[in-house]
C-alpha cells in the first residue's frame, strides 16, 4: 500500500511539472506590447488562417498560421533578435504556436487576447482591401 501511495504522489508531481513546463500567456501588459512593437523591439504575429486574416486583421500584424508553423518555419520568416509576440482568435492557437517556436530559441510571448479584444484595446485594425469594381 506504501508502494502504491508513493507511486501515485511521483506520478502527481511529474504530471504538475509538465503542466507547469507547457507554454502559458504573457504577463506583458497591453500598453507595453504596443510600446514594444512601436519602438520596433518586438513584432507581432497573428497565427490564424488566411481566411480569418482576409476577414480583418491588426495593422501592425505579420500572418504566420499555425499551419504553416506546423510544417516548418523558415530560418528568416521570423526574427530571433526581437521579441515575438503572437495572437489568434481567442487565445488557444498561440499556445500551440509557442510550443513550436520556443525550442527554436525564439523569445516567443503569446496573448491571451484575441483578435476582437486587441481591437477594442486599441490595436489599429488593417484598412480593408479596396473591393473589385
Amino acid at each position: 500500500m506504501r508502494r502504491l501511495t508513493s507511486g501515485l504522489v511521483f506520478i502527481l508531481l511529474l504530471s504538475v511539472g509538465a503542466l507547469s513546463a507547457q507554454a502559458q500567456h504573457t504577463k506583458d501588459s497591453l500598453e507595453t506590447i504596443k510600446k514594444r512593437i512601436k519602438e520596433k523591439k518586438a513584432v507581432l504575429i497573428d497565427v490564424r488562417e488566411q481566411s480569418e486574416w482576409d476577414a480583418g486583421h491588426l495593422k501592425a500584424a505579420q500572418l504566420v498560421p499555425l499551419t504553416k508553423l506546423r510544417a516548418g518555419v523558415k530560418e528568416k520568416t521570423l526574427p530571433k533578435d526581437k521579441i515575438i509576440y503572437c495572437h489568434c482568435r481567442s487565445g488557444g492557437r498561440v499556445l500551440i504556436a509557442t510550443s513550436i517556436l520556443k525550442p527554436l530559441g525564439y523569445d516567443i510571448r503569446p496573448l491571451k487576447h484575441g483578435y476582437q479584444q486587441l481591437l477594442k484595446a486599441g490595436f489599429e485594425k488593417a484598412a480593408d482591401p479596396p473591393k473589385p469594381k
